[in-house]
Formats: structure tokens, sequence, C-alpha cells
């Protein structure tokens, strides 16, 4: 980027959570800008934070709109999900009016979010689509008896959202596989950035007696509890605990909320646990902090299903991150992300689950040496510089695109040399014209005339264009050029459409 320049404008599309509480959004918006984008983010607004429509953090500017998170089954969520595109549409046009975007980043659930990147295209807009979630796998595990019209539709969705993007970010190598399968995406791009703590935030304090509530042990869950999440298979387990193997020396805390939230604390109520069990709902990160650095063991529920086994939990780095030993189930994603940092209970067995907390709270020393490995293994492999590395180098992957009226196209990220050349001596011969031109402040006029032709260039000063006559544009001395390495490089890209 150069100096002197505004760098290239990011848009980043949220729909399932507010920012910054969305940690993983809001680490991605700080690495772009620290990196010299400009960053603007469309997203919900939040019920106890992130209320205000708009709000400028660290150069990030919050454009929130009201949503209404859905209820009633299926039904609800294509309310809602209405309402987000609409929303989100509505402000996208609007932002792009006063500039266009360079790259807008969709994060999923849901996967409809491609289509304002779609809206977007025409001004050169690429779409880089943040694969968060398999959605057809999510809904699958929230409506499993539910019409499997539901299924075809969330799959047809995924679908066309990688047919879309020009580049896909994964947060593990099971989704990278799933853009390479079912997207059907070449492998360079596809690019895996983990969710992952920033290490300087996430450091272990003085232990506080007190999170106890007079019991010898603290255990905790932090995260979203939605009806995936396996809260409910934490609660039985913890009834076993109390009951059965009769412990009395631990306390509980559940860290967090979501849609299932007051099920799970009338479940609580009617397994008689009101007493050794306690839900904070969504606390700041200071307090998250002294929990989890009290605690002696950290719980991740989230039983084995086609979603949960591919997929990597945020709360598993976090509790690694905090020095935390923790209990899993069996689950494949699970054990490449902890390896020895957890142990696990076979087929969402809740009486292992309970026995395995059990024999934690009972060994201090192997929870030490399990935290230690944990906090080991984030700092080495799975630290949010590692991710912020990844994610910068999918920004800055370039290359030639060309899309027909219809919306067909092509991208080569790494062109043959041929190509190359041409590519290359486009680019002088546009250089020479952008230094003469300044950018462009109207709005985007309409078409050219019959006849006519208009040379337009995307940097990141902004728009810069000269329009005329195809005959008078060819002789000039500085528009001839490119008009020329302009025709060449395109005969050369539909070419490559056509044969694909």
């Amino acid at each position: 980027m150069s100096a002197g320049r505004p760098g290239p404008r990011v848009l980043i599309l949220v729909e399932n959570l507010s920012v910054p509480f969305d940690r993983r959004v809001w680490q991605e918006c700080g690495a772009l800008t620290d990196a010299g984008y400009r960053v603007d983010v469309i997203c919900p607004q939040g019920v106890k934070q992130d209320t205000e429509p708009f709000e400028e953090i660290g150069g990030v500017r919050i454009h929130r709109y009201p949503l209404t998170p859905a209820t009633g089954g299926p039904a609800g969520y294509a309310r809602e999900y209405s309402a987000a595109l609409w929303h989100t549409l509505r402000l996208a046009r609007r932002l792009a009016r006063e500039e266009s975007f360079d790259v807008v980043q969709a994060c999923n659930p849901p996967d409809i979010l491609f289509l304002v990147a779609l809206a977007l295209r025409r001004s050169g807009t690429r779409f880089m689509f943040d694969h968060h979630d398999l959605v057809p796998e999510l809904f699958e595990s929230r409506f499993a008896s539910g019409p499997r019209v539901l299924h075809r539709v969330s799959a047809l969705l995924e679908r066309l959202t990688f047919r879309t993007a020009d580049a896909v970010i994964s947060t593990n190598d099971s989704y990278r596989r799933a853009a390479l399968t079912r997207g059907k995406l070449p492998p360079d791009r596809v690019r895996v950035v983990r969710s992952a703590p920033d290490l300087a935030r996430f450091v272990p304090v003085a232990p506080d007696p007190d999170l106890k509530r007079g019991k010898r042990h603290l255990a905790c869950y932090l995260g979203v509890m939605g009806p995936q999440d396996g809260v409910d298979f934490a609660l039985r387990a913890l009834a076993h605990l109390h009951g059965p193997l009769g412990r009395d020396d631990l306390h509980t805390t559940f860290i967090g909320s979501g849609d299932a939230f007051d099920d799970l604390v009338a479940l609580c109520h009617r397994l008689e646990l009101d007493d050794v069990v306690e839900f904070t709902g969504r606390v700041p990160d200071e307090t998250v902090q002294r929990y989890l650095s009290t605690a002696d063991v950290c719980l991740s529920p989230d039983p084995k299903n086609p979603l949960n086994d591919v997929s990597s939990m945020n709360k598993v780095v976090e509790y690694m991150a905090m020095s935390r030993p923790l209990v899993s189930f069996d689950l494949r994603e699970a054990r490449v992300t902890a390896g020895d940092a957890a142990v696990y209970a076979p087929d969402n067995d809740e009486v292992r689950f309970a026995e395995l907390t059990a024999e934690l709270l009972d060994d201090p020393a192997r929870r030490e040496r399990m935290g230690a490995i944990g906090r080991r293994r984030v700092e080495e492999a799975l630290s949010w510089e590692v991710s912020r590395g990844n994610l910068l180098a999918a920004y800055e992957d370039g290359g030639a695109r060309y899309y027909n009226h219809a919306g067909g196209g092509v991208v080569i990220d790494e062109p043959p040399m041929a190509l190359a050349r041409s590519i290359e001596a486009l680019l002088e011969a546009a250089a020479e014209v952008v230094g003469q031109l300044g950018p462009w402040e109207g709005e985007r006029p309409a078409p050219p005339q019959a006849d006519h032709a208009r040379l337009s260039f995307l940097t990141p000063s902004g728009l810069h264009f000269g329009e005329g006559g195809v005959e008078t544009l060819a002789a000039d001395p500085r528009g001839g050029p490119v008009l020329a390495r302009a025709t060449e490089l395109l005969s050369q890209l539909v070419g490559m459409t056509e044969s694909s």
C-alpha cells in the first residue's frame, strides 16, 4: 500500500452476533486496520452491549441495525434472516454510494450474505467468504425432525456462496475440506484462519476464591448457549456428579448466553442444581479472566454430531490459553485442537463425562500438566498471530478477473506467464493515466453511450476513469495504450471463460 494514500476499503458483514462482541470478527477488524485497510462493519445491534446504531472504535466504523432473534422454529429463522438481509443490503448500498468497496467479507451463518456481495460486484468489489459454520449441518442438528426441504435449501445456499466467493477463509482444515469438495474451489483460493485468542489478553491472573462460593473446586463453561452447544449434557453430567457420585465440593459457573439460556436455567432447577450451579450471562472480559484463572476444570460439552465433530470451538482454545485442563466429548476437531490438554468422554456419555471431571478434580498434578500442554500448544500453533498472518495473506492474494454480464466469470489467482505479461503491460499503461487523473468524487455515471468506451481504474485512492469515443480513445497518447492492452487481456480472459 502506497504511503500517503488511503488503503483499500473493506466491508465486513455479520448477522448472528454484534460487533465487537463477536471476538473473531473484531480481531479480524483489528488486523486489517493495523495493515492499512479501511474497515466498515454491518451487524445487528446487541441487547445489553453494542446497542448504538453507529459507533467508531479504533478506526473501525460499525453500522448496526435492529434485529429480533428467531423464535418458533424454521419459520422464525426465515423471518430473522429476511430482515437481516434487507437491513444489510440497505446499509451496504448506502455506504457504497459514498465510496466503492474493494472487498466484501461475509461471515456466516446464514449463507445468504453472498447476495450483498453480488449487488456490489459491478463496482469491482471482491467477495471474501469467512466460513464460520457448516450451515446445512447446523440446521440438521437444530431441526433433526424438520422438513427435508430445509436441508436442501441450506445446501443450495452454501453452494451458491462458495461459487460466488473469490476467496474463502475457513476456521479449520475440516471446513477447508468442505470448501474444496462441496464448494469445488481450487486449493489456492481457500486458507485456514483459525479462531484464536489474543495471548496478550488471555493471561491468568490471581485466583479469586470467592468465585468458588464456599466449595473446594470450581468448574467453568464459557460460550454460546444454543441447542447444539451441549450445556444440557453438562447439566445432566453435573447431576450425576453431585448425585450418584456424591460430590459436594464443586461449584460450577456457566458464562455466556444464547437462545437456549432460559430453557437451561429451567433444566438446572428441575435437576435440583440451583445451589451448586450459577449462570452469569454475558460478562466483561476481565470477569471471564478471573473465572478462568480460578477454575480447576473447564467444560466443553458439545455433543458429537455431524456439525460439532468437524467444528473448532472457541472456548477450547480459550481454556487452553488460560492453562486450564478441560473435559470434552470425543470430537474429531476437539482432539486436533486440544490433544493432551483435554480428556474425552466417548459416545456423548454423560456419566463418563462426570467421571472424568471427578478424576481431574482429584488429581491436581495432572491438571497442571494438562494446562501447561494447552498453553504451550496455543503459543506455538494456535495463537492469533498465526491466524493474523493467514488472514492478511488471503487479502493480499491478487490476480486477473473477468465477469460477463450474466455473472459468469473466471478468476486467475496465479496467472500463466503469457497472461502475467499482459497484466503487467496493462498496469504500466494504466499507471500513466492514473497519474494524470484525480479520483472521481461524484455519483457513479450511467453506462457510456453507443460507440463510446470508458476506462475505469480502481486504486487505493479511489475510482479514476476516462471516457470518449472508441476511435478518439484509441488515438489518444495516454488512453490508446490502455485500450489496446485491456483489449488484449480481455480477449485472453474471455477465451479462458468460454473454455472453463
